[in-house]
């Protein structure tokens, strides 16, 4: 299943933004469950409800992202096209309402994948599998190289366009036209933030965080603090998911387009665990991967991530309309 980009979609950030806004989303009815957090907040958990006994993919969404997002819609329709379940757990503040805590979420957040994880194996129908994207991907790979052999209650792994390496990924994202993605970013964090202030004056500086023009700015002043970390620079490095993927037992597919304007593909991770398949297709954007004629279809990273989780664990996932095992 190696990817390929359609010849009328050239680029890293066509292959980005035409899929994420261009491409005709499938419908999918999801049901909606509020779980309360031990700290005294909520999250948001979307299902898409399966056969008795299928298994059970949990997807963690990208910075900003939601169940709505292109590719968690193109996954939950896969999903149930197979009659397996699926569960996109938001981030705090993502699910369209604000958190009640001072905390949000962040590229790092082992610690609120593992409650996450641990509540849905416990009522799982079946085998239960987790994939993450772009900030969501790290901060599962960051689960899955800190939990060790505690990580597997997942039969299987899967990171999308994850910043593996946050300081590379938070230069390339700082100049040039990769600024339209932080702009956009910023357009929803800073609203987000500015309520949150409203809750709990004083809790970061109003006018630096008005003041901030990149994501660099923007962690130091409100992700880094409000998460245990020093400053920006010290959450980037002990968040990025690349020191831990050699402690990772899980059978795990990361995988990233070396065009990725989001992380370039020089700065991609060239070792890992051997439960670690590394992937980086020369194209696909960041969490793109377009197929097919014009104005193309969005299902090749469903497919991908479905035929990898067929082959880790085919005992497990084996079942009518599966992909064939170990197909690569």
């Amino acid at each position: 299943m190696h990817y390929r980009a359609p010849a009328w979609l050239p680029g890293g950030h066509l292959q980005t933004i035409y899929p994420a806004t261009c491409v005709a989303k499938p419908p999918v009815a999801y049901r909606r469950e509020r779980w309360s957090s031990s700290d005294g907040d909520f999250i948001d958990v979307d299902f898409v409800d399966g056969q008795p006994g299928k298994p059970l993919v949990v997807l963690f969404h990208g910075l900003e992202g939601s169940s709505n997002s292109h590719y968690a819609r193109s996954l939950m329709a896969a999903l149930r096209a197979r009659g397996w379940s699926g569960a996109v757990p938001h981030f705090r503040g993502c699910s369209g309402e604000a958190n009640l805590m001072p905390r949000f979420y962040h590229s790092g957040d082992a610690a609120e994948v593992d409650w996450v994880l641990r509540k849905l194996h416990a009522r799982a129908p079946g085998p239960l599998f987790a994939a993450g994207v772009s900030l969501g991907g790290n901060a599962l790979l960051r689960w899955l190289g800190e939990s060790g052999h505690g990580a597997e209650i997942v039969e299987a792994a899967c990171a999308v366009s994850a910043p593996l390496d946050l300081a590379r990924g938070g230069e390339a994202l700082s100049s040039g036209f990769n600024m339209l993605y932080t702009r956009m970013f910023l357009q929803t964090l800073k609203p987000k933030c500015l309520a949150k202030l409203e809750r709990y004056p004083g809790l970061f500086d109003r006018g630096a965080l008005m003041a901030a023009r990149d994501l660099y700015a923007f962690d130091n002043v409100v992700t880094a603090p409000l998460h245990g970390y020093k400053d920006t620079d010290d959450y980037w490095h002990r968040a990025s998911a690349r020191h831990v993927l050699h402690e990772i037992t899980v059978p795990t597919l990361v995988l990233n387009a070396r065009n990725d304007p989001f992380l370039p593909g020089q700065h991609l991770p060239q070792s890992a665990s051997k439960a670690v398949t590394l992937e980086y297709p020369d194209e696909g954007g960041h969490v793109g991967f377009a197929v097919g004629p014009f104005p193309g279809w969005i299902d090749w990273l469903p497919r991908r991530i479905l035929a990898f989780f067929d082959c880790a664990a085919p005992a497990a996932s084996r079942a009518p309309g599966a992909l064939e095992p170990c197909e690569a």
